[in-house]
């Protein structure tokens, strides 16, 4: 008998180790720290394809989900993030939400990228001769030798890459490209803009996700309309980022999509392994 409790003594205390051991690796992963593998060659040279990479969560503030009803077709992000230690600074490696599908800003919870942040809430940013500019950071922003091995490239070649047009695509009035693009300004909640069909084609999935409308451009008359009515200004509800990766050769980016918002970044790369 003594031994067939000690037995089930060892069972309970095992398994509530188990149980234990557990729920701290959830809590480490959800608070703490996370880690994810890196597909492509997008990073290249700084981050190689299988390589691993450790998340720090702690930096900008864990994500908290208030809905746990997750759509993989795509949905409204429900969450709150918890305080930070610092905030998102230039050059960071970020791990983020990627923000678009169908077209339109939604959130896949396991939909993720991990790119470089160039450009910052209220930056204004461009690209010049395949160098990316800041108006807020005068230094190298991503990797040097990428960005040279880019310049020399010709359209041609670039075209072959199929990296040579950048968003907004499928408009005559902005023709930018890979090479010279911008400039942008990136949004900063509660920034307040006039909107004309330039604005409206550059934000163009940020206005129609932040009004639930429809956004429309009339360039002859210099109008915009949401849903048939006219709108001229928009305050933004969220802060933005322009995040590019090192390749640009092989790099689906904000360059060609779009920025991200916010609460859609992970956390910051600590460790690559």
């Amino acid at each position: 008998m003594n031994k067939v409790k000690r037995f089930i003594a060892y069972t309970m205390y095992g398994v509530a180790t188990i149980i234990a051991v557990y729920i701290l690796w959830l809590i480490v992963r959800v608070f703490i720290f996370d880690y994810f593998t890196i597909p492509s060659s997008s990073m290249t040279p700084t981050i190689q394809p299988g390589s691993k990479v450790i998340v720090n969560k702690l930096f900008i503030g864990p994500r908290i989900y208030t809905d746990f009803n997750f759509n993989q077709a795509g949905q409204e992000l429900q969450c709150f993030r918890m305080k930070g230690i610092r905030k998102i600074q230039h050059n960071d490696i970020v791990v983020f939400n990627f923000p678009i599908h169908k077209d339109k800003i939604s959130f896949r919870i396991n939909h993720v990228y991990c790119k470089r942040v160039v450009g910052l809430p209220g930056d204004t940013i461009s690209a010049v001769d395949g160098y990316i500019r800041n108006n807020n950071y005068p230094h190298l922003l991503g990797h040097e030798g990428r960005q040279k091995q880019l310049q020399t490239k010709s359209e041609r070649e670039l075209k072959r890459y199929g990296v040579y047009d950048v968003a907004p695509r499928h408009t005559s009035e902005i023709k930018w490209n890979i090479l010279n693009w911008g400039p942008i300004y990136i949004p900063r909640k509660n920034d307040i803009i006039t909107i004309k069909p330039h604005e409206a084609t550059v934000y163009h999935k940020i206005l129609e996700w932040e009004t639930g409308s429809k956004i429309q451009c009339d360039w002859k008359r210099n109008m915009v309309y949401a849903n048939g009515k006219p709108i001229t200004h928009h305050t933004f509800k969220h802060n933005y980022y322009h995040i590019c990766g090192d390749y640009s050769l092989d790099s689906f980016d904000s360059r060609y999509w779009g920025l991200v918002p916010e609460e859609y970044i992970i956390g910051v790369v600590n460790y690559i392994c």
